[in-house]
C-alpha cells in the first residue's frame, strides 16, 4: 500500500504570537512544532503500512525550517519526505496551496492520503477536501476509526451529537480526528536513521508552475491581535442585591439580556 500524508508545521501551542509593524507573525525564535492532528495521520500511516506493507511518504510547504517537520516524521517511522518550497507560498490561500499539493501529490504513487482534521494555528481545515475534489477522488472527514480490506475503508466519523460509518474506495483522503490513534514519540534509533532517509525539495518550476497560474480566492493583509481581556469584576452586596446589580450590567454593559 502507497501511503502520503500531508503536514504542516505551526507555532507551538505555547508560544506567544508577535507581530511586526506590518502587521505580519514575527517567527523569529518561536518553537514549530507539527500540527498535533497531523500526528494522529502520521501514525495512522504507519499502522497501516506495517498492516499491509508498501511506504509512507510525508508531503509538507514551507520554508528552510520545514525540514524539521519532515525530519521528526521520519524518525517516527515515516519512509520519505518532500518538501515544496517557494517563496510564492507565502502569498498564497488555501485554494492555491491545495492545486499546488495535488500536483506534487499526483507525481507520487497512493492509495490513500491522510492528513490532519484541522491545523491549530489557522482553523481553516480546507486544503484536505480542496485537495481531493483537485485529484478527483472522496474524501472521509474528523475520522475516528479506520478499518481497511483491500481497496474498501470503513471510516468511523465524528459529527454533532454522534458519529457517522462510511464506506469509501480508494483512492481516498482521510482526515485525522484527536482518538483515531495515539501517536508514536520518534525512538533514538529512529531519529538516527531519520537522517539517511531521503527528503526531496521541489519548487513550483518544479511541478511545472509559477505564481500567475494559482487561483488565489484570498489574501491576508495583515493580521491585529483580540483586544486585552479586562479583569473580572467582584458585585458587593447581599445575595439579591447582587443579583440585580449582576442583571443590569449582563443587560446594560454586555446586552447579552
Amino acid at each position: 500500500m502507497n501511503i502520503v500524508v500531508f503536514i504542516k508545521q505551526t507555532f507551538d501551542t505555547e508560544a506567544k504570537i508577535v507581530l511586526d509593524a506590518n502587521g505580519q507573525i514575527d517567527a523569529n525564535g518561536v518553537n514549530l512544532i507539527i500540527n498535533p492532528y497531523d500526528e494522529y495521520a502520521i501514525e495512522e500511516g504507519i499502522r497501516l503500512k506495517e498492516k499491509f506493507g508498501g511506504e509512507v511518504t510525508v508531503v509538507t510547504m514551507g520554508g528552510a525550517r520545514a525540514q524539521e517537520a519532515i525530519r521528526t516524521a521520519l524518525a517516527m517511522g515515516i519512509d520519505k519526505g518532500v518538501l515544496i518550497s517557494d517563496p510564492a507560498l507565502e502569498n498564497t490561500d488555501e485554494c492555491a496551496k491545495a492545486e499546488i499539493l495535488a500536483k506534487a501529490i499526483s507525481q507520487i504513487p497512493y492509495d490513500v492520503i491522510l492528513v490532519g482534521r484541522i491545523a491549530i494555528d489557522d482553523g481553516a481545515s480546507q486544503i484536505a477536501v480542496r485537495l481531493a475534489e483537485a485529484l478527483k477522488i472522496p474524501s472521509v472527514s474528523s475520522v475516528l476509526k479506520l478499518e481497511v480490506a483491500g481497496t474498501q475503508a470503513t471510516a468511523t466519523r465524528e459529527i454533532d451529537g454522534g458519529t457517522e460509518l462510511i464506506e469509501v474506495s480508494f483512492p481516498a483522503v482521510i482526515t485525522a480526528q484527536k482518538g483515531l490513534n495515539d501517536p508514536r514519540y520518534p525512538s533514538v534509533a529512529g531519529i538516527m536513521k531519520a537522517k539517511k532517509k531521503p527528503l526531496q525539495t521541489l519548487t513550483l518550476a518544479d511541478l511545472g508552475l509559477n505564481a500567475g497560474d494559482l487561483s488565489l480566492k484570498m489574501n491576508v493583509d495583515k493580521y491585529t491581535l483580540p483586544n486585552a481581556r479586562q479583569g473580572g469584576r467582584k458585585i458587593a452586596g447581599d445575595a439579591a442585591q447582587a443579583a440585580n446589580e449582576l442583571a443590569r450590567l449582563l443587560r446594560e454593559e454586555a446586552k447579552v439580556l
